[in-house]
């Protein structure tokens, strides 16, 4: 596996709808590795790979390449940076975290993220209990309030800092949902020998803010089938009941049933189980009670297109520090191969 670059892609800031250095990324990487690419008016990169078989049918492959973040919304008198959330966070996380602020100006700033209010060592007991809102956050840049006036604009995107790392026998790092995505597409395509289908791999935007970019991706390619490539929750951990793990780190690539925006067509989740027993290919069907991919749009647009999800089992998901079993990673990238030249 090219865990380069994956690391590139995890590394990279891309709040939803402001993709666009992840976009370039995917663009110099797939360079010759697709008959033609374009960007839509969204911005989801649009790559496009013929088969030579005749009357091959079209596959929409649909990788979202957004990451939640924020947005700056005000500036204080001191310098002090507000901003409103994109996407879904779970506040206990974000406590003592470095950030990148993307200005306006084309400057790239590091900021300090920490909720309002005093420090443990003057705190009070209801000050300890309180779990932080987003309101209750601000970003110091440690300048002075007019020359953050002069560098930074309301509208302007904020992404975690986090380093992406090789960890035991895991990958770990920011926003592995859901770059890794279009990382197993990519891995993919370079393993298939004889490809069966017309791919149209969508790079799509604005997932964490609505499913945004895959509905128009696939309304204008029209596939015979389409396929999101997303994390999925893998709570194998502790403190948590066994039946609600999701799925389980190491058992390999999970085809989803249902979330809470599409349940999958079933013969389509059958045709990737049985190829994966036929290839030996270690697998797993999961059921997500809550959340929902791209498939949810994809399923909808037009007339309705069959549609389901390949997921790959993350711990730690929308933290900086989401883990992937390098035997997931490599089942869905063989999976993917397989079922693309079966």
């Amino acid at each position: 596996m090219n865990l380069n670059l994956l690391k590139q892609l995890s590394e990279a800031p891309g709040v939803p709808g402001r993709e666009e250095r992840v976009r370039a990324i995917l663009e110099k990487e797939t360079k010759g590795l697709f008959d033609e690419t374009s960007t839509d008016n969204l911005g989801s990169l649009i790559a496009i790979k013929k088969s030579k078989a005749p009357g091959a049918k079209k596959v929409l492959l649909a990788c979202h390449i957004d990451e939640i973040g924020f947005y700056v919304k005000h500036i204080d008198d001191k310098g002090f940076l507000r901003v409103h959330n994109a996407g879904g966070f779970d506040t206990k996380n974000l406590q003592a975290r470095r950030v990148l602020v993307q200005s306006s100006g084309g400057e790239d700033l590091i900021g300090l993220l920490n909720p309002s209010g005093r420090p443990i060592h003057i705190a009070k007991e209801e000050d300890k209990k309180k779990i932080p809102e987003i309101a209750d956050f601000s970003i110091d840049l440690c300048l002075a309030p007019e020359e953050v006036r002069k560098k930074v604009r309301i509208g302007d995107p904020v992404t975690l800092i986090q380093e992406f790392s090789e960890i035991g026998q895991c990958v770990s790092g920011k926003c592995l949902d859901n770059r890794v995505a279009a990382f197993v597409a990519i891995e993919a395509l370079r393993k298939v020998q004889n490809l069966k289908y017309d791919v149209v791999l969508a790079a799509t935007v604005q997932e964490e803010v609505g499913c945004r970019g895959a509905g128009p991706a696939a309304f204008a390619h029209e596939p015979d089938i389409a396929i999101a490539i997303d994390t999925t929750l893998a709570v194998d951990t502790p403190g948590v009941p066994e039946d609600e793990r999701v799925t389980r780190q190491g058992d390999g690539v999970a085809l989803t049933i249902m979330d809470s925006m599409t349940i999958s067509n079933r013969p389509l989740i059958d045709a990737f189980e049985a190829v994966a027993k036929k290839r030996d290919i270690p697998c797993q069907l999961s059921i997500l009670p809550r959340g929902g991919t791209d498939a949810g749009p994809m399923q909808r647009a037009r007339g309705g297109y069959k549609t389901m999800t390949l997921s790959i089992p993350t711990r730690y998901i929308h933290t900086v520090t989401e883990c992937i079993h390098k035997r997931d990673l490599q089942s869905a990238i063989d999976l993917l191969a397989a079922w693309l030249e079966t």
